[in-house]
């Protein structure tokens, strides 16, 4: 079966076409991958590495044409495509330079005996990736897979399947498909996939998760978030920080999982803010075709997206806020859609509740503290936040008691990212980390090998019914069926 995908900006163009793979074909592309996965796992450490730097080097070469296809089949504006193409490249850089240290064997050899810890790799791994971020999302999960020795099965999303397959050509050990829910069941269900690295949405994660709970495959799940971004009394933002915040709420039209979706002001600070956000936004934000250079916002990715923000919009305005366009989007076939602030939003409408995923966000205002964190921390998402202080100390100090994996400090989205940071969920926004060496440990099992130094050679054993460390057993262990 074919798969087309068509541009949101004009749907009636094809950008290009794939092959999805039936259910019944994955026990064969499994298996060949469970091929690789013997192969590759032989290679030395040092030219696994090696091997994503030539990928990254051929990244940054293809950059422009990448971009544009990117820029079609998303409707991500092309200067973010070129930017997620370069951050992609370099993350596999920094996987190279510290997948060295972090996949080498170890071994202790002391009084207390020989320890080799060995970070062995789990051998197939099912990565499924979206399509808001496909090359970046993508690379996060074959760079450090690839490097601890696995092979991967990458199943991009039906709306972005064209660039990440060129993308993932670049690498060994690595097989794309395609192909809807049945087919990722399939998938994540064989018993040769032994891990499972998902991005996406919660409902999604819930299927892939029971599925792979049939087989007790370990999962790694990064899925959406309603991110609060927190402004305190104190707050001291200039033209540029507001720009910074436009875009952390409207870049790739708000279809970010980390975006900022709710902003929380002080009531007697709202006039002022709101007047800055407009002025902001009026000098950034372009809606227009992704391929021109000058657009900073494009369309959002499907017809269905365009009418699920419209219904939050309206039901938010039938509910008494009021709604601010924030520029003009044009009056085309494509996707677009005006972004827009929405004020005096009561809290348990939709558009606060629920991740718009969409050019619309809510501007909320609160009296204390205690308040705004209660009102924060009421989601069942806990993704990413944000705190905005003109004293750092105050924000971190708010930033432990914010239910969320990560928090940005006066910043949110890409411009907070950092390779050394891990990112991941609390709540049902997921588990496991991605970037900085946790997530790279995602990708290995710690397997030890001890001789311990009793039973050495000049060793002394230990006494019957002895602990290591100890010379009778706790006085609570009254349990030895284990042989502890």
């Amino acid at each position: 079966m074919r798969i087309d995908r068509e541009n949101p900006a004009h749907p009636r163009e094809v950008v290009g076409t794939v092959t999805s793979t039936p259910p019944e074909a994955i026990d064969a592309v499994v298996h060949a991958a469970h091929r690789d996965f013997h192969d590759w796992s032989r290679h030395p450490l040092e030219s696994r590495l090696t091997a994503l730097g030539h990928a990254a080097d051929a990244l940054d070469r293809r950059k422009a044409e990448l971009a544009t296809l990117l820029a079609r089949e998303t409707g991500k504006p092309v200067t973010d495509c070129r930017g997620e193409i370069g951050f992609a490249a370099t993350y596999l850089r920094w996987v190279r330079e510290h997948g060295a240290d972090i996949f080498q064997n170890r071994t202790i050899d002391d009084t207390h005996g020989r320890l080799t810890l060995s970070p062995r790799p789990f051998g197939v791994i099912a990565a499924i990736t979206p399509w808001n971020a496909p090359i970046i999302l993508s690379m996060l999960k074959l760079g450090p897979a690839l490097a601890a020795g696995n092979a991967v099965v990458l199943k991009p999303s039906p709306l972005a399947p064209l660039t990440v397959t060129a993308a993932a050509e670049l690498l060994p050990a690595t097989t794309v498909i395609h192909g809807g829910p049945d087919t990722v069941h399939a998938l994540v269900a064989h018993p040769l996939i032994r891990k499972v690295a998902f991005t996406g949405g919660e409902q999604a994660g819930r299927a892939i998760a029971a599925a792979a709970g049939q087989s007790i495959t370990p999962v790694l799940l990064e899925l959406g978030g309603n991110d609060p971004a927190i402004f305190l009394d104190d707050f001291a933002l200039t033209p540029a920080d507001f720009e910074r915040l436009v875009l952390a709420s409207f870049a790739t039209a708000g279809q970010v999982c980390m975006a900022a979706k709710r902003l929380y002001v002080p009531e007697t600070r709202l006039a002022e803010f709101v007047d800055s956000y407009l002025a902001a936004a009026q000098r950034i934000l372009i809606v227009g075709d992704p391929v021109d250079e000058a657009v900073t916002m494009g369309p959002v990715v499907t017809e269905a997206a365009a009418e699920r923000v419209t219904g939050l919009v309206i039901d938010a305005s039938n509910r008494g806020a009021r709604i601010i366009p924030l520029a003009d989007a044009p009056t085309t076939d494509g996707y677009f859609l005006d972004p827009i602030i929405a004020l005096g939003v009561p809290d348990d409408a939709a558009l606060v509740r629920e991740e718009q995923f969409g050019p619309a966000v809510p501007i909320l205002t609160y009296r204390d503290e205690s308040e705004v964190l209660t009102r924060a921390n009421d989601s069942d998402l806990g993704l990413a936040a944000s705190v905005w202080s003109a004293d750092e100390d105050r924000a971190f100090a708010l930033a432990t008691r914010v239910e969320a994996g990560f928090t940005f400090i006066n910043t949110h989205n890409r411009t907070g990212m950092s390779l050394r940071a891990p990112f991941g969920g609390t709540k049902n926004s997921g588990f496991g980390r991605e970037y900085a060496p946790e997530g790279l440990l995602e990708y290995i099992q710690a397997a030890a090998t001890h001789a311990p130094g009793a039973f050495r050679a000049g060793g002394t054993g230990l006494p019957a019914g002895a602990y290591p460390g100890t010379l009778t057993p706790p006085s609570d262990a009254t349990d030895n069926s284990r042989g502890w």
